[in-house]
């Protein structure tokens, strides 16, 4: 029998006897009722920008955005004074293939400006607006993220059911944010642990060390990324391993530093060493050898896992190198590709990237990556797939349909 949630209970009170009567037979049955508005924000709902009840948002002058049932989109904007309203080129023009012209919206008389595009692929997408060459957010749209860059909002474009990456009825894990004193950065810094459902302090579980790219902080991997849903999905589908996900701030230094690429991967390394896996160690029952460990990130988190995990075979057995490479791969991993005991050493080594990625200028250094290891006869699995670029719709397909699944299958 369908269920329908009961969430306005007041409202009973003020409805006709004869509505009354009805809700209460359809509860002395067992059915509730679900009234619920676009960005109600009260599930973890897979569609939340549908508007089924024509509610704006709390505080928001109106719904933007609308996702349609054909998974059309309309964009809308309330700035009556603004000479011209655009959507940047980003994750939306790649889906698109629109690319690196921005879209303009149209003005109506009512001063609303208003943007419809699609059909879409069913994701998540991120995306700002221009207004008069101002890069702004979309104040109607309460799903929104932040990061080490300019916050940015969130277009989720739904399927049918709740994909791969939303929140289902299956066990959960659980994610804990860890504080502590970097002698390396001098000051407080964040990571946050992923423990499996069913997490017990007797058993010894493998750790995955999971890294972001330019501008990201951890809770990117959460919000952005979704990695707890996925794997809460994978594990519940009998399809991955139970483990640890640790997600650490590889922001180590100014990424605008002028020196950034010289110095990153040194103290990256240190904090890893002298921070990270010493409190994760201490406060999780991990499997402490090198094939129990795995690192793993996406664009610069690559090559971070690539330069520092590629050359710390004492900590790492398994490797996914999400979106990222090295044009010199040949000369800059001397070391580890002309190891000839690397094949033992190494479990698991994964490059990947998107499809639509793969067409551009990032697929250089990937293809480089791939290039260099095959001529050494260094084991791994290359990659390309799903509908995205160089963003998150790549890094969530990336995780879900081969990464996770082929970790600690040896």
């Amino acid at each position: 029998m369908k269920s329908i949630h009961i969430n306005t209970l007041p409202l009973y009170h003020i409805l006709p006897a004869s509505t009354r009567h009805l809700l209460l037979m359809l509860l002395l049955l067992g059915i509730s009722i679900s009234l619920k508005g676009q960005q109600a924000n009260v599930n973890l709902d897979h569609n939340p920008h549908r508007d089924s009840e024509g509610l704006t948002p709390f505080s928001a002058p109106l719904n933007s955005p609308e996702v349609h049932g054909d998974r059309t989109v309309t964009f809308r904007l309330k700035a009556p004074h603004a000479g011209e309203v655009l959507l940047p080129p980003g994750a939306i023009h790649t889906a698109l293939g629109k690319g690196n012209q921005p879209i303009p919206f149209t003005k109506g008389e009512d001063g609303i400006w208003s943007l419809t595009i699609g059909p879409m692929d069913a994701d998540i997408y991120a995306y700002h607006f221009r207004v008069d060459g101002m890069q702004i957010t979309d104040p109607s749209n309460s799903i929104a993220a932040f990061t080490a860059m300019p916050p940015y909002s969130q277009l989720v474009v739904h399927g049918d059911e709740p994909a791969y990456y939303d929140a289902k009825q299956v066990p959960h894990g659980n994610v804990v944010r860890h504080i502590y004193h970097s002698g390396v950065t001098g000051g407080e810094r964040e990571l946050y642990v992923y423990t499996p459902p069913g997490y017990h302090p007797e058993e010894n579980y493998p750790v995955l060390y999971l890294l972001g790219g330019s501008g990201e902080l951890p809770s990117n991997w959460v919000y952005d990324g979704r990695v707890n849903l996925i794997m809460d999905n994978l594990l519940a589908e009998g399809k991955a391993e139970p483990m640890l996900i640790v997600i650490p701030n590889n922001q180590i230094i100014h990424r605008n530093h002028p020196r950034h690429a010289e110095l990153t991967f040194n103290l990256f390394e240190r904090e890893l060493r002298e921070h990270v896996i010493p409190l994760v160690d201490e406060s999780y029952s991990t499997w402490k050898e090198p094939k129990g460990r795995a690192i793993s990130g996406l664009s610069m988190g690559g090559r971070h896992s690539m330069f520092i995990g590629f050359r710390s075979l004492d900590l790492f057995g398994n490797f996914g190198i999400l979106s990222a490479g090295d044009t010199d791969a040949e000369t800059t991993l001397q070391h580890f590709l002309q190891d000839p005991q690397v094949n033992s050493k190494v479990d698991y080594l994964f490059v990947g990237q998107g499809t639509k990625e793969a067409q551009g200028f990032f697929n250089l250094r990937c293809q480089a990556l791939h290039d260099a290891l095959t001529n050494h006869g260094i084991e791994h699995e290359y990659y390309i797939g799903g509908n995205g670029g160089h963003d998150w719709s790549t890094w969530r397909h990336l995780l879900y349909f081969r990464f996770l699944p082929n970790l600690w299958k040896k």
